[in-house]
């Protein structure tokens, strides 16, 4: 009998050490939690997220605050379990947040780009939005290339085949959707004055082409920056864009509450889905929320998702969302989820 229970507790103890070491070994899966928000109407260690200067800015009595994603890259099966039955957080395969061949810096750094480009996207978005469009300019044209005699550096291209070109992106659209050797109407302002040109695209690299390096500009009498890091990913954009709005026009877009969002944002102002919508409205409400914008590709997740006394505002694009709140403050119901 002794050297059978002896037997017995060696095999739990043996059974039990196993366990813990089962629950210790990492497994190939992430963690996503509610991230900090941030309001970009304020700052960050003493300085403004949206600076300006050259041009006075307003003041809101409310907030608009982005929110993010917290990863939790290296996970535990202990842990993966409490996150399973978490009502905060998700797990999901590791693959889908650190792609297989890339290293946890490279995904960072991606995501730094990603963050910076939504920046820009933000502000040009924002100053259309204030009245000051993009110029589309001609850097080089090549010698041998299809717009060579017709069009020069320093021509602001206005128009392809009649259709404006309100940003630099939408040349390429329009020249890439017909077919190569298409003969093409492009509008051009030289010196001041307009003009228009015949050009044949070229098959170049497998892609129709006019054979023109572009620019893009927006000149404004002011200069405009934003300022945050330790964020990474391209969905602050909508956050940003009407924070730069807010501040460079007399009306309070919050109506003096605190409206919490997410989205990507093209230089169009078009607003664009992101990820971990679920985890974005908790650390929203936790911040406080009233209000929460939401891209209109992400509304059914969103509904899925709901977190109590906090609306979900439909938007797909700038304008969208700038009426949405323009409707809050009135006191009408803007467009839900």
């Amino acid at each position: 009998m002794r050297r059978r229970g002896l037997t017995v507790l060696l095999g739990a103890l043996f059974t039990a050490l196993l366990s813990i070491g089962v629950l210790r070994v990492p497994i190939p899966y992430v963690v996503l939690g509610p991230g900090p928000t941030v309001n970009t109407l304020g700052t960050t260690d003493g300085k403004e997220v949206i600076q300006v200067s050259g041009r006075e800015t307003s003041t809101s009595a409310g907030q608009l605050r982005l929110t993010t994603v917290g990863v939790q890259p290296t996970v535990r099966l202990r842990g993966a379990i409490a996150g399973w039955f978490s009502d905060d957080e998700a797990v999901v395969p590791r693959e889908l947040v650190y792609p297989p061949g890339e290293s946890t810096e490279q995904v960072e750094q991606r995501n730094a780009e990603d963050f910076k480009a939504s920046q820009t996207s933000a502000e040009t978005a924002a100053l259309r939005e204030l009245g000051f469009p993009v110029q589309v300019v001609i850097k080089t044209v090549a010698g041998d290339g299809p717009a060579a005699g017709a069009l020069k550096a320093g021509d602001l291209i206005t128009s392809v085949d009649g259709q404006p070109v309100p940003v630099a992106s939408k040349v390429t659209e329009l020249v890439r959707a017909k077919p190569a050797g298409t003969a093409l109407s492009v509008g051009y302002t030289r010196d001041g004055v307009p003009a228009t040109a015949t050009v044949t695209s070229q098959e170049q690299d497998g892609r129709p082409r006019i054979g023109v390096e572009i620019d893009q500009q927006q000149p404004h009498p002011f200069t405009l920056g934003i300022d945050l890091g330790d964020i990474g990913g391209p969905s602050a954009g909508l956050m940003f864009a009407l924070g730069i709005v807010d501040k460079l026009t007399p009306a309070d877009l919050t109506g003096g509450q605190v409206i919490a969002g997410t989205g990507t944002i093209d230089d169009e102002g078009s607003v664009g889905p992101i990820g971990g919508i679920a985890q974005k409205l908790v650390g929203a409400k936790r911040a406080g929320a009233k209000v929460f914008l939401v891209p209109a590709d992400n509304c059914a997740e969103a509904v899925r998702n709901p977190q109590p006394d906090l609306p979900l505002l439909r938007v797909g694009s700038l304008d969208e969302a700038m009426t949405a709140l323009e409707t809050l403050r009135a006191g009408g119901q803007p467009t839900r989820c």
